[in-house]
């Protein structure tokens, strides 16, 4: 069981919409997110024969990932994105498409070509644009996924920083100056984040309470640029809120 808190729209503001999902236990909250992403990934591939996904790294979404390899789905209409990459070389442990192919890609049959891998081993400038150059012949994403950093960071859009938020910003970011290791990353931009039917923050850790407050107060943390027209919904522990 989860608990939702409803948003508001102030003065029309083209603020960003969003619903609480509170959570008893971090094991509920994966459960929930696994089901999430089964049920979206039927409904896109029985409307259109595809379901476009944009995942989440670092360590939050892995078990969910993990979860997933064991489940029942037409994996071969399945097309995978992902929301950012470190720059290292390509089979570089700490890279988000490394952990997602240890974790669930490697064990389901989503045909190779349908895993879209951000090339960051050119470097932030390159990669950006090829990733570019690829997301500007897809459409709608069905679902994203999303984390939520300390410093209330999501994918590698941290604050201070460009984030991308203008219809016309690439749609993937080079960042040569991020705050965490590696410093050379590349990032969808807040606006292609946005450009999606469903999109989901997945937040646990106890850390996480500073940035969740902040975000529930107003502060326009990056977190908070990303703006689907469905709105966010945002999976988290009981106690962070």
């Amino acid at each position: 069981m989860s608990q939702i808190i409803r948003p508001s729209i102030l003065n029309n503001n083209p603020r960003q919409q969003y619903r609480w999902h509170i959570f008893p236990t971090t094991s509920a909250l994966e459960l929930t997110a696994v089901q999430s992403i089964l049920d979206a990934a039927q409904l896109a591939i029985s409307e259109r024969k595809a379901f476009h996904i944009v995942l989440a790294g670092g360590t939050t979404p892995r078990h969910v990932y993990e979860l997933l390899r064991n489940k029942i789905t037409d994996w071969s209409a399945w097309h995978v994105y992902f929301g950012d990459e470190r720059c290292l070389p390509a089979n570089d442990a700490e890279r988000n498409s490394q952990m997602a192919a240890h974790a669930w890609l490697n064990h389901v049959p989503v045909p190779p070509e349908n895993i879209h891998i951000i090339p960051a081993e050119l470097g932030a400038t390159a990669a950006s644009h090829a990733y570019a150059h690829l997301l500007n012949t897809v459409g709608m994403f069905d679902m994203v996924l999303l984390g939520l950093g300390e410093d209330g960071h999501t994918a590698s859009l941290f604050p201070g920083q460009d984030l991308g938020i203008s219809p016309d910003s690439p749609a993937a970011l080079a960042v040569h100056d991020a705050p965490k290791p590696p410093p050379e990353r590349v990032s969808l931009s807040a606006w292609r984040l946005s450009q999606t039917n469903q999109l989901i923050f997945l937040v646990t850790g106890a850390s996480k309470q500073q940035p969740i407050k902040a975000w529930k107060n107003g502060s326009e943390i990056p977190a908070a640029a990303i703006k689907p027209i469905n709105g966010v919904d945002i999976f988290l522990e009981d106690g962070l809120l």
